[in-house]
């Protein structure tokens, strides 16, 4: 293949600890929370509230957590990536590198290595791996990696690929990925989203009068939704469900990974998992489309402490559908926003 747009690659995830000891948990959970776009908060404010309380109390179960998922030395978002990487390499004649928001390895070590193997490199696609716009997760990685770019001397601009919640062949690689877990009977399909706190989706409206105003605000066109999380997932469900003819009253939106006590995009997954039996759903499947690669949140959240839930409220099946990772319709549709 001939490549004339693009001298590099960088794939762009969230990040892990180095390990799952304490410290190296602590000192992960201290930059992922400090980040001012994940916790909006004053620097102040937010300095007392991560390094003072929640990074103290909450360092402990995360080292347990992760401990539980952890595999031949290496995070599995990480050596994800790292196939996802290989994958793609395969496809494309350019470097292709890993950079994580958070953690090793870092954005800088990602460039560091573009420029020594092209040292003339004019131009460098840069994707972030997140399907929907949310300043904790898209706009973070976007920024960060603007900031390093600037702070170095670097030969290359940046060019990135915006979120791609329903681009067609992102959306044909979802349904190809569900379409074996449906041949089984089941009650309903649960797609699981990454939470995030209400005021985001409000801060993140260009119009300020638009996110989270009615009920059905996710329904009424409004430029709104380029920057809004909230419709960017209703969005991926609606086209994945169209795609594979699932009927409506089989589909549930949830939201996951709630932290702290203000009010976040309801509902909550925890909830829905626990009242879903009673509600006569007692054949589950889940996904989570927020997610291009399997990780804490996934396989620990869900997959274990999830299913407990919903089997210990009277569920009799629960099944995870596992992110894209390196699936083949998905590898080919990364290859193709490079070639």
């Amino acid at each position: 293949m001939q490549n004339n747009r693009y001298d590099a690659v960088v794939l762009m995830n969230l990040g892990s600890p180095d390990s799952p000891d304490q410290k190296d948990v602590k000192k992960y959970l201290s930059e992922f929370l400090m980040d001012e776009r994940v916790i909006d908060y004053s620097y102040i404010f937010r300095l007392l509230l991560v390094r003072g309380i929640i990074v103290p109390f909450r360092t402990k179960n995360s080292a347990h957590a992760y401990s539980r998922i952890w595999k031949e030395n290496v995070s599995p978002l990480i050596s994800l990536t790292m196939q996802l990487q290989k994958a793609v390499q395969a496809l494309v004649e350019v470097p292709v590198e890993i950079a994580m928001r958070y953690g090793n390895p870092t954005v800088k070590s990602a460039f560091d290595a573009i420029k020594e193997k092209v040292p003339t490199a004019k131009n460098v696609l840069a994707i972030p791996l997140y399907p929907h716009y949310a300043m904790s997760s898209y706009e973070t990685a976007v920024e960060q990696a603007k900031s390093v770019l600037a702070n170095n001397n670097y030969s290359f601009s940046l060019e990135f690929i915006p979120p791609f919640y329903n681009e067609p062949h992102y959306i044909d690689a979802m349904a190809e990925s569900i379409r074996p877990y449906l041949d089984k009977p089941y009650d309903k399909i649960l797609f699981s989203y990454h939470g995030l706190p209400q005021r985001h989706l409000t801060k993140a409206d260009p119009t300020h009068s638009h996110c989270v105003v009615s009920a059905d605000c996710c329904n009424v066109d409004s430029v709104a939704h380029k920057t809004c999380y909230k419709h960017q997932c209703f969005t991926t469900t609606k086209l994945v469900v169209e795609k594979l003819q699932i009927p409506a009253g089989k589909v549930e939106n949830s939201f996951q990974s709630r932290l702290g006590r203000e009010q976040w995009i309801p509902p909550y997954t925890v909830d829905r998992l626990t009242a879903l039996p009673g509600e006569g759903v007692k054949k589950l499947v889940v996904l989570c489309p927020a997610f291009v690669s399997d990780c804490l949140e996934t396989l620990e959240e869900i997959a274990m402490e999830g299913k407990k839930t919903f089997m210990e409220a009277g569920g009799e099946s629960f099944e995870l559908i596992p992110c894209l990772n390196t699936n083949p319709e998905w590898v080919k549709t990364v290859a193709g926003w490079v070639n």
